[in-house]
């Protein structure tokens, strides 16, 4: 302990800095000596906190010796609330210990203060001094003040009298023991100094993180032994014997840790003082049994050691079990019972899979400013993200696919140099906020990402940014899947989830061009077009990749939203999740790469908002302490005003606090009321407290009909008789963003679950999660009018289906063939990519990869025994398509001013899913088995289930649809469609005949017309066979001499035979005839050909597994 090192006199002096000693200045703190550091640096407690006897109990009732009363004690400090159980002999421990600490340091000052009596007379040291550099050099500063030491004074010098009562007065003994109690602890806790000393600390069981709210609770903290953490540097270990300074006897691998319980994870310090974490272990989903039928696995457990004097636990989460020890059988128990506890408590639960299957629990229940906020497109998401990364204070989360430090968030991109990514956060991370990314590590020869290079550059930014890669390939034998997860976390208060990469190619606007010369919008590698050219290094990114002249962009639609309240914590555990376990298996050993702590969001009403009971509460506590001085330092000692220390005395009854229930001491016991504010976020009003009905899975069982939900607040304001409603309503309410161009939506209070993809390799989950694949199923079943899905895959199989175990197909075959028994009107709309978004012609010799996707997209949607289409037109015939139905974008324009017209697809990259205007799926999972196994690519999204309610119209009837659905829906299809403001009324109902038929499908096939007069493009329906393709081809690039890989360029002029003449007209007439960017999806495109690789392509010899 530091008490060695001063009476070894090897401890590091103070010296002021001040040119005139003040008292506050003055070494007034126990540990300030023995740390080295001023005491505010180090300080746990920054206001006195308050202590109440709330018992006094003995072994045995016969028994009158005071050394066997044990005490239970609660502890307030601030919000937080703490029981102890404390024997008396732990009592006289401590006030020996800090009797020992004071008699050192008054040893030691008088040393300090005869080396300066020395020094004086000039046969000492040189005065040790220091000076101020705004003083003269003559003006020397004094070490010490006579003061500092009784500052440090402890009470009751007469602590042991030997107490022998008299007969008949032993019922009165505990009531005199209680007041004896209080009263010195009145006494100890109500110094500063005193109650921030290592050794109070220790006995109050707290730390830097007890104390810390947005962490939780505090619960159970105590020193405990482990085996696994590298050598811990200590001088003042106390379980080292005195020779092991030079023989290092007792070092058996075990180390003294300070150990801290949360109600997410289990955090392991060096150091009560300490606020870094040597581990950690975040709670995660345990299995349902141990594999041998003996039921559910603990998250803690207790080991029987060989050695009958050691006494061990350990707790498993995930793949790892960490072994630790403590001092007796009962501590064991008592930490196995409070770790289990706290895996299991309400309403996270951690330990626990809730609906889904997902790790995080449903969110909105209760008022718990669960929201959310759509954006479609980059322009509106990038923006955004800029907006939050310039008001982080604290710390920013990023994870990716991909990510390019030279992207810029804001265009015109000359005008907006500070919106470029590199140059945000290195402004953020001046400013001293924490930067944490994480990349995904691709294998080198099969993407051309170049994660590399995006590394180097984000370090060389500032040292507050860290970078991560993950997963490394030949260590981790993952060779196949990714890290697929999009994510911006920004000081725990808002996120940003969906299928947006920040990277080049993905900002767009909801026009859509294809062309930008010279270049304005998209600098450099930016204009991207991956169906032509993938660069094969993105450093020079200013360069241009393309001939902007002669090819265009891909435009990029996505979809992504913003999420605030306890969900965004949740993404946010995830991150740390992932963060941890790839920093364990690459950088162990790195001091610069921390581990993380998930934070805790509070939704149990009593840590939400400051009630009447608090304030009663409060004022009984006062009262009852009322006797505490209150005061930063000790006066000078009388031995008349001693305290006697465990001393029954004559005196009245203290009131005891008989409205706690009883309590073993052993874990803490939070009061229903206590505030508990958060930091950096605004403080809730309380709300009664509702239960969690045992976490039920079921959607219905929580709410069996969502548009009459008890809960819902109805917008009476808000009617969708008013067909521009969402257009004219305020966007960006309560601090959300706001755009002019209907691609941002209304900040609304929601339901909301986190959902992911994970498995041991991803995350190091000892549980396979496929939460979102459950979500896709469990909502389309419950669908009751539509489902409208856009992805950038749809790859799924049907029951039976040993190849694609994705049972998305499935659910959708059983919905519409129920809709169809049951003779009602259902929709299913989706939009998907026209053709892979990988480089290479569909007939090119290296583009075996862009075939074997169409190949089991195609195998999904319409071709064999496997497809939707196939089994539902052998039951419903030419009904099918008023049930189901498939379609792409697509956009045109000039290349530049006079140049040639082109065409591309739109690039559907968005993850979506919604449900009957009520609720909405948004993530970064594709409709594969990649996405959705789990076991595969990580993953991750978000359900939203609205809770403000706008009046609509379903198939012809009244109906009550979401805010949030609703809104993203009526934007999509405003986009798809090209329908001007004004014009929204019409596709209000969207399984309504005139809606659906007259509009949606009538505007599909005139667009695909006329794109295929003009362009003649590919894909397309009259192209059935390779050789059709070839054909094709080298007719168009013979005509026009050049043209792209799709072939996307117009003719200079169209020909056409009116009364048997040729006539010739501008391409730009006819394509004005377009509107919006819908097209039908070719269902018949190279349906005569087998698209799966063949042996002379190393794409045969991959895994399937790779495609799908």
């Amino acid at each position: 302990m530091a008490s060695e090192q001063l009476m070894s006199g090897g401890g590091p002096r103070y010296h002021q800095v001040q040119s005139e000693p003040t008292p506050s200045s003055m070494m007034s703190s126990f540990f300030s000596f023995a740390q080295g550091v001023p005491p505010e640096s180090t300080r746990i407690f920054y206001e006195l906190p308050k202590a109440t006897i709330v018992s006094v109990s003995r072994p045995d009732a016969g028994d009158i010796s005071p050394m066997l009363l044990s005490y239970t004690i609660e502890f307030q400090y601030k919000q937080f609330k703490w029981r102890l159980l404390k024997k008396a002999s732990h009592v006289f421990y401590l006030h020996f210990t800090l009797k020992k600490r004071l008699f050192i340091e008054e040893m030691h000052e008088k040393q300090e203060q005869v080396k300066e009596w020395l020094q004086n007379l000039g046969i000492g040291e040189h005065t040790a001094v220091v000076h101020d550099d705004d003083e003269p050099d003559d003006d020397p500063v004094p070490l010490h003040n006579e003061e500092s030491v009784r500052n440090r004074d402890v009470p009751s010098s007469a602590a042991l009298p030997v107490i022998r009562p008299a007969l008949g007065r032993q019922s009165s003994m505990s009531d005199r023991a209680k007041i004896a109690m209080q009263e010195y602890l009145n006494n100890f806790l109500g110094n500063m100094d005193i109650v921030n000393s290592r050794e109070v600390c220790k006995f109050l069981e707290v730390s830097k993180l007890s104390f810390s709210p947005e962490y939780g609770p505090k619960l159970k903290e105590e020193y405990l032994m482990v085996k696994h953490l590298p050598n811990i540097a200590k001088n003042d270990d106390p379980d080292r014997c005195c020779a092991c300074r030079w023989f290092n006897c007792c070092n058996d691998n075990w180390q003294t840790v300070w150990a801290v319980l949360k109600p997410g994870f289990l955090a392991l310090l060096g150091d009560p003082f300490d606020a870094k974490p040597l581990d950690i272990i975040v709670f995660d989903v345990l299995p349902a049994s141990d594999g041998n039928g003996e039921g559910q696995v603990s998250l803690a457990a207790e080991v029987k050691e060989r050695n009958p004097l050691r006494h061990a636990f350990k707790v498993m989460c995930g793949i790892r079990s960490i072994r630790l020890r403590t001092r007796s059988s009962a501590k064991v128990k008592d930490w196995v019972a409070a770790i289990n506890d706290a895996g299991l408590r309400p309403p996270e639960g951690w330990c626990h899979p809730h609906r889904f299957g997902s790790f995080a629990p449903p969110r909105g229940l209760t008022e718990d400013g669960s929201q959310a906020q759509w954006f479609i497109d980059g322009e509106a998401a990038f923006d955004a993200i800029a907006s939050s990364i310039e008001d982080a204070k604290s710390e920013i989360f990023i994870c990716g696919w991909w990510l390019c430090p030279e992207l810029y968030l804001r265009r015109p991109f000359r005008e907006q140099a500070s919106s470029r990514l590199d140059a945000l956060l290195e402004a953020k991370a001046k400013q001293g906020v924490q930067i944490y990314i994480l990349l995904y590590k691709e294998l080198a020869l099969a993407l051309k990402i170049n994660s590399v290079y995006s590394k180097k550059k984000l370090l060389s930014i500032h040292e507050n940014v860290r970078v991560l890669r993950y997963p490394d390939h030949f260590s981790t034998g993952v060779y196949l899947w990714s890290h697929h997860e999009k994510l911006v976390i920004v000081d725990y208060q808002i996120c940003f989830i969906g299928g947006l990469d920040l990277c080049f190619g993905r900002y767009d606007t909801f026009e859509h061009k294809v062309g930008d010369n010279p270049p304005l919008v998209w600098p450099g590698k930016d204009y991207y077009n991956p169906r032509e050219s993938e660069p094969n290094s993105w450093e020079g990114s200013m360069k241009d990749e393309l001939d902007r002249g002669k090819y265009p962009r891909m435009p990029w639609h996505d979809v992504h939203c913003a999420l605030w309240g306890p969900s965004c914590r949740d993404v946010a555990r995830h991150f740390v999740q992932r963060w941890n376990y790839a920093k364990r298996n690459k950088a162990l050993y790195e001091e610069a790469i921390p581990l993380l702590m998930p934070q805790q969001h509070m939704v149990i009403p009593h840590y939400m908002g400051r009630s009447k009971e608090i304030e009663i509460e409060s004022k009984n506590v006062e009262d009852n302490n009322k006797g505490m001085k209150r005061q930063d330092s000790f006066s000078s000692r009388s031995s008349l005003q001693d305290i006697p220390l465990l001393l029954p005395q004559e005196a009245e009854e203290l009131d005891s606090c008989s409205g706690f229930p009883k309590s073993n001491g052993l874990d803490s016991t939070p009061s229903k009321s206590v505030s508990f504010a958060f930091r950096k976020s605004k403080v809730e009003p309380a709300v009664a407290d509702t239960p969690m009905k045992g976490f039920v899975d079921d959607l219905d069982s929580l709410y069996p009909h969502m548009e009459k939900s008890s809960d819902v607040k109805g917008q009476p304001g808000s009617k969708i008789s008013d067909p521009d409603w969402w257009e004219t309503q305020e966007r960006g309410d309560q601090v959300g963003f706001v755009d002019e161009a209907g691609q941002v939506g209304p900040r609304t209070s929601c339901r909301c679950q986190i959902i992911r993809s994970v498995s041991q390799w991803s995350a190091g989950t000892s549980q396979l999660e496929d939460s979102i694949h459950c979500a896709y199923c469990s909502l389309i079943e419950k669908a009751e009018h539509f489902v409208y899905i856009e992805n950038q895959f749809f790859i799924s199989g049907l029951s039976g289906d040993d190849t694609i175990r994705n049972r998305v197909l499935e659910a959708l075959y059983r919905r519409i063939m129920r809709a169809y028994n049951d003779k009602k009107c259902f929709r299913v709309i989706v939009v998907i990519p026209l053709l892979p978004g990988f480089q290479g012609g569909v007939d090119d010799a290296g583009a075996a990869s862009v075939r074997a996707i169409m190949h089991w997209q195609y195998r999904t949607i319409c071709r064999g025994q496997n497809s939707i289409l196939h089994n539902l037109y052998e039951l419903l015939g030419p009904k099918t398509h008023d049930y189901i139905s498939f379609y792409g974008l697509r956009a045109y324009g000039k290349l530049f001013e006079g140049g040639p017209v082109a065409t591309s697809q739109v690039y559907v990259h968005s993850k979506i899913m919604i449900i009957d205007d009520s609720a909405a799926l948004i993530g970064s999972a594709n409709i594969n088995d990649r996405s959705l196994l789990g076991s595969r690519d990580s993953e991750i999204g978000v359900l939203i289930e609205d809770k403000e309610l706008v009046d609509s119209r379903m198939g012809g009837n009244p109906w009550k649809a979401g805010k949030f659905a609703l809104s993203l829906r009526l934007s999509l299809w405003s986009e798809h469609l090209g329908l001007r403001k004004g014009e929204i009324n019409q596709i209000i109902d969207p399984i309504s005949d005139s809606s659906y038929k007259d509009i949606w499908v009538a505007t599909a096939k005139m667009n695909t017309t006329i794109y295929q007069d003009v362009f003649s493009c590919v894909p397309s329906d009259l192209i059935h066979s390779r050789l059709l393709l070839r054909q094709s081809i080298a007719f168009w690039k013979e005509k026009f001499g050049h043209n792209t890989i799709d072939l996307g360029i117009a003719p200079e002029k169209l020909e056409s035979f009116q009364n048997g003449d040729v006539k010739q007209t501008d391409p730009m007439d006819r394509l004005k005839s377009v509107r919006g960017h819908l097209v039908s999806f070719p269902l018949d495109f190279m349906c005569k050909e087998d698209l799966r690789p063949v042996f002379n392509e190393s794409e045969y010899y991959a895994s399937p597994q790779v495609f799908h």
